[in-house]
């Protein structure tokens, strides 16, 4: 049986569910609510953390990075083990390992140990992720019913992003910054408790065998290219990222040809055969980019250069969140009617006008501007990401869902890596080109305040007042010049992603089988 074929037998066996299901749908979104929770609140704690742990420039990158990068790698694997051994399974003991690690980063005593505990709830949260989002794909076979769980999947993302910044400030304010990785607690119990109750175990009837040497190459690949990204950002060119560069693509290429020549694959390559799945994972990943590239630099504006506290700046940007939660939502009916080569372009275009604002809005401090701006970013990703996640999954048999969902979560993580890499590492280096230091700062201050915005700020707070002022604005000016870079080429990506997606996404309009 082809896979088209076993796509078109697997939605013709389609039932609707009940409210068992819709009440199973519930309780998965939970560690969906959590995650995104946190990858907002992270962006908004960045200045206290940076403030009380002191970190370099690439630490910084890395303290973001790290959970996403394991996470990333590890994806796949997790999604090919909740396929063999029980996706609800997984889901538990993900929940509880991600907790148990959170509570260490939140007591991080440096830098490095935040590192450490954020790589540890990537290996966790690589258990959640991927089941989520299986466990969908196997309790709702009705495809109309699978859409609207998929768009109440991806709204969640947003909800959590909305609700990141508010609870985020409320809990900044009033505690230190662990406190938001204490947040995984609470929200975690509920779903121990009812997940046994109402989500179904589900597993592949025939699952592939478990594939140590994959499983090494696929975090082989991972590490050395988002290194050398890093690498270059902090450093610049160099033999080191070229050499790292060489190898993750080097390992890149013996997993695919290991996938291909393996009788029963970690990942079944057919998939990426397949144009609207390949192109909904590129829209994915480089929507996933432009979203956390601009939280990255827009945190540190509000609150290091326009001075709004924690709470003020998460207020600020639910505008965008709302306009991401509403987009999501709101696309399920058009996608019933327009074909996704015409929705998501459309939609990304708005994105693609929020980049093209936001030098108007940062170097006269138009914060009106720039709130406009990200809401206009958060209607183009919100649709884009509702589109694209239901059209890998649709491509995928249910018995693959796992390792589907895997997929569309590595192009997730991925683009968040890349979003923080690529765009944050293009800010560090346009900020430490163009900063001027004012007469009187040298040292190891001048060093400081060259690594990153936070350290030029938490300097300042040492200078006397003149000094003080003239560092605080020569940081800033440099600090806008560089998110002024950072945005044109976000805008430059989102327009690859939607000429993408106009190329690729072929599908009908129900995008749910390809002739």
């Amino acid at each position: 049986m082809t896979l088209t074929e076993e796509i078109a037998l697997a939605d013709a066996r389609g039932k609707r569910v009940g409210w068992r299901g819709w009440a199973a749908l519930a309780v998965l979104m939970l560690p969906v609510l959590l995650v995104s929770v946190d990858n907002t609140v992270l962006s908004f704690a960045l200045p206290d953390i940076a403030l009380a742990l002191g970190p370099s420039s690439a630490q910084q990158l890395w303290i973001i990075d790290a959970y996403p990068l394991v996470l990333a790698g590890l994806l796949v694997t997790m999604g090919t083990l909740g396929d063999r051994f029980g996706r609800r399974r997984m889901l538990l003991i993900g929940a509880t390992g991600f907790a148990a690690v959170s509570v260490l980063a939140a007591f991080a005593p440096s830098a490095a140990w935040l590192i450490a505990a954020r790589a540890g709830m990537g290996v966790f949260g690589a258990m959640l992720m991927p089941s989520t989002l299986s466990l969908l794909r196997s309790i709702f076979t009705d495809r109309d019913q699978r859409r609207l769980a998929i768009a109440v999947w991806a709204t969640m993302f947003s909800a959590g992003a909305a609700l990141g910044p508010i609870v985020g400030g409320f809990l900044l304010e009033h505690f230190s910054w662990g406190s938001v990785f204490l947040m995984s607690v609470p929200v975690l119990l509920p779903l121990l408790v009812f997940a046994p109750l109402l989500v179904p175990e589900s597993r592949d009837p025939h699952p592939g065998r478990i594939d140590p040497l994959s499983i090494a190459l696929s975090m082989l690949t991972m590490v050395p290219i988002v290194s050398a990204i890093k690498e270059v950002a902090v450093h610049g060119f160099g033999p080191l990222p070229v050499v790292l560069a060489v190898a993750g693509i080097g390992f890149g290429v013996l997993f695919v040809r290991r996938q291909l020549a393996a009788r029963t694959p970690m990942l079944d390559m057919r998939l990426f055969s397949r144009g609207t799945f390949s192109g909904a994972l590129l829209v994915n990943l480089l929507s996933v980019l432009s979203l956390v590239g601009f939280l990255y630099f827009v945190a540190q504006h509000l609150q290091l250069i326009v001075g709004l506290s924690p709470m003020e700046a998460g207020f600020a940007l639910v505008p965008g969140m709302l306009a991401m939660i509403i987009a999501g939502l709101v696309v399920v009916p058009i996608a019933r009617r327009v074909s996704p080569r015409i929705v998501v372009p459309v939609a990304l275009s708005f994105s693609v006008v929020a980049y093209l604002l936001v030098p108007g809005a940062v170097g006269d401090g138009a914060l009106a501007l720039l709130i406009a701006a990200f809401t206009l970013l958060g209607i183009g990703i919100g649709a884009a990401e509702t589109v694209s996640n239901d059209l890998i999954l649709s491509s995928a048999p249910p018995e693959k869902a796992g390792a589907a969902s895997a997929v569309s979560e590595t192009a997730y993580e991925v683009g968040a890596v890349l979003g923080t890499a690529i765009l944050g590492g293009i800010l560090t280096a346009a900020y430490r080109a163009g900063i001027v230091l004012p007469a009187g700062v040298t040292g190891a201050a001048a060093d400081a305040a060259r690594e990153t915005l936070a350290g030029a700020m938490r300097v300042a707070e040492t200078l006397d007042a003149a000094t003080g002022d003239a560092l605080r604005l020569a940081a800033a000016h440099a600090f806008d010049a560089g998110v002024t870079t950072t945005a044109l080429i976000g805008a430059v990506l989102v327009t690859i992603a939607a000429v993408i997606a106009a190329t690729t996404l072929k599908g009908s309009r129900t995008a749910h089988v390809e002739h």
